[in-house]
């Protein structure tokens, strides 16, 4: 592994070592337990629930191996992101629309450029090579990734957002996504340096890593949002017929 690099999560670990490679910094188990704290504070009954499901999510993302192993295959880095962007970000987008928000009068259109951009940006090799070197570069895409996807789902999950809006944001950041992983699936060659000496000690090779990562995008990524299509659809829809039923 290229000797600049010193990722946050540690360097990549070998499958025999993965199961004790938690990461523990105390000044990130402060800052989960903060955020959390903060949003359980400010939700009601019915949404406590989505604080403890939340707290799950961030320790399996941040806190469990899967941290360090994200150090050694892209595919595991790509499983991380799925898991902060599309499965933490909707959580924590339910838990602050119970309080009025002025992000929400950002234009739909503009919020999916931004986290257009920003997903796009940290998926290109000099950037990916640089969210690697180091504790403030990684913190760095964490909290552009996390902060354009809540942004993202606060638009999509709002009621104030026209059914059309949320849906096309919805499905606009499926194509797009697919686009990423048609990138990573058919090209010839690794793109991502770190990974190049890192990822046959779990039996794939680097390319072979970067293509999973593809259909890992093409997948478990388009999930969330072709699940919040539908609840959107069938929410709006179903409300609107009752409506015209009264």
């Amino acid at each position: 592994m290229p000797s600049t690099l010193d990722p946050y999560c540690g360097p990549a670990p070998d499958s025999q070592d993965l199961q004790y490679a938690w990461n523990l910094d105390p000044v990130l188990v402060l800052a989960m337990v903060s955020v959390i704290a903060v949003l359980h504070a400010r939700s009601d009954d019915r949404h406590r629930g989505l604080t403890i499901l939340l707290s799950l999510v961030l320790v399996i993302a941040f806190v469990s191996p899967l941290c360090a192993l994200s150090t050694a295959l892209f595919s595991a880095r790509t499983i991380h992101h799925i898991l902060v962007g599309s499965v933490a970000a909707p959580i924590a987008a339910a838990l602050l629309l119970a309080s009025p928000m002025k992000a929400l009068k950002v234009p739909a259109e503009a919020v999916f450029l931004l986290h257009t951009v920003v997903y796009w940006t940290w998926h290109l090799p000099f950037a990916y090579d640089f969210a690697l070197s180091g504790t403030l570069p990684y913190w760095l895409m964490q909290a552009a990734l996390i902060g354009s996807s809540v942004w993202l789902w606060l638009r999509i999950l709002s009621e104030k957002t026209s059914m059309l809006s949320s849906v096309g944001l919805a499905v606009g950041t499926m194509v797009q996504m697919g686009f990423l992983g048609a990138i990573l699936t058919f090209a010839p060659q690794p793109l991502f340096a770190p990974h190049l000496l890192t990822t046959q000690a779990f039996g794939f090779t680097p390319l072979g890593d970067q293509q999973l990562s593809g259909v890992l995008m093409w997948t478990l990524g388009f999930a969330p949002y072709a699940a919040a299509a539908v609840f959107v659809l069938r929410k709006r829809l179903f409300c609107g017929h009752q409506a015209l039923g009264n």
